[in-house]
């Protein structure tokens, strides 16, 4: 699974300065099909730039855009869409509790012909949802849709994300460390509380690697350790040369473990695992230098059965030497066909531990955000919950957090206990693919 989680994007997100809603004239707007969502199956058709929504059949499923208006008033809405000549299909569109339906004939594959729903009225500002329904026989070709046109008053400052990537904002916590720490292990807990299909929960990030917890499919979760080589490659790990590549020390029962490219290189390591939502995860990352040029990172997660410490995977990193820098927490949307649905966590508990062993409770976190959440996504938030910090993104929710707002959560003064970590059993083989 590539990440699309860059280390380089937080770094360029904390030197943002503050989010500044882009948004649009008053005047005829055209949405492209490809900005849309499928529901209620987010792949239930295809979306694609170049051809907008095609192949919808399905009539149990909808088409829909969200915008948000800063206006209250009416607009005019309509649907460009292609059809076989002289075929027709019968669609409905609904804005906020009106809908308003419309027979369309067509003009032939290249020709675009439009659906004219009339006016609706936006009551009050704040994220709405355009739904374009079937109400055509089931199976049959409702069109291949390519923009939503609004117009009128209320158009006047909406914004409408027109880009063709439709991923939510991935939102961060960045964890302040007093300057000359050096941190040993950073252990951190994560509890899922909305969490679709392509979300992941990074709960130990430090400047070579991240440590989290990720959901491929309905059947299908992970915990996944990987590291960064030094260098600069960040396509194809063929090109790293072996004094900057990682190299695995050893892995835990059932970890897989293999090679990463396009978000950097590096190497990778997840265990098949459905963890529970509503259901803490415990995570601890640690730094052990070699020498001078050489640190071990290893990743650790209790395994809520076994009731015990797991050893996820450990790498040997060149051209270090130091200890965990840059610590932080992630939430991303690494597939763009649900970027609607909302996503939510709670992290809580974090410590760092120094190598004599004293512990630390971080309590404070500074908020920051991709620059999908600059221009293209507001719907991204964080605060305190239950004592804990919480990342959400997406759901088109109003409001936003800004970026760079620290928070602070209640002490727990309970460091880690229980931390009987395995050993390392080095030069564990890496499985192929």
């Amino acid at each position: 699974m590539k990440l699309r989680f860059r280390l380089l994007a937080v770094i360029t997100a904390l030197i943002l300065i503050q989010s500044s809603p882009h948004t649009l004239p008053a005047a005829e707007l055209r949405i492209p099909a490809f900005t849309a969502y499928m529901l209620p199956d987010p792949e239930s058709t295809r979306i694609s730039e170049s051809h907008g929504v095609t192949k919808w059949t399905d009539t149990t499923q909808s088409v829909n855009w969200y915008g948000k208006f800063s206006e209250t008033g009416e607009l005019t809405a309509k649907v460009q869409l292609r059809l076989p000549e002289g075929s027709t299909s019968m669609l409905r569109l609904t804005v906020d509790s009106k809908s308003q339906e419309t027979t369309v004939t067509g003009a032939g594959s290249e020709n675009v012909v439009t659906a004219d729903f009339g006016t609706f009225t936006i009551a009050a500002v704040g994220h709405r949802r355009f739904q374009l329904e079937s109400l055509n026989e089931n199976g049959s070709p409702s069109g291949d849709i390519d923009a939503l046109v609004l117009d009128g008053p209320a158009t006047e400052g909406v914004h409408f994300n027109l880009k063709e990537r439709r991923y939510a904002a991935s939102v961060h916590l960045m964890y302040p460390v007093a300057d000359g720490t050096e941190v040993e292990a950073f252990y951190c807990e994560v509890t899922a509380v909305e969490d679709p299909t392509t979300t992941f929960y990074m709960a130990c990030g430090w400047h070579r690697g991240y440590f989290g917890m990720q959901v491929n499919s309905p059947t299908e979760r992970r915990i996944i350790f990987s590291v960064w080589d030094s260098g600069d490659e960040g396509i194809d790990r063929k090109k790293v040369a072996d004094e900057n590549r990682v190299r695995l020390l050893g892995k835990g029962e059932g970890v897989y473990s293999g090679d990463f490219g396009n978000e950097g290189t590096g190497g990778h390591s997840h265990l098949k695992y459905l963890w529970n939502t509503g259901e803490t995860q415990r995570f601890i990352a640690t730094a052990i230098p070699t020498d001078r040029t050489h640190t071990d990172y290893s990743g650790y997660w209790f395994h809520p059965e076994q009731k015990k410490w797991m050893l996820i995977s450990s790498w040997h990193a060149p051209k270090e030497g130091g200890r965990l820098k840059g610590l932080h927490s992630f939430s991303e949307n690494f597939g763009g066909h649900n970027g609607h649905l909302l996503r939510k966590a709670l992290y809580g508990n974090q410590w760092i531990r120094t190598p004599d062993g004293q512990w630390t409770e971080l309590t404070t976190a500074r908020f920051s955000h991709d620059p999908t959440g600059r221009e293209d996504r507001f719907d991204r938030f964080t605060g305190v919950e239950n004592g804990k910090f919480f990342l959400s993104h997406g759901g088109f929710l109003d409001g936003y957090t800004e970026y760079g707002t620290p928070f602070e959560r209640t002490a727990t003064k309970q460091p880690p206990q229980d931390l009987e970590l395995p050993t390392v059993q080095k030069n564990a083989p890496r499985d192929r693919k």
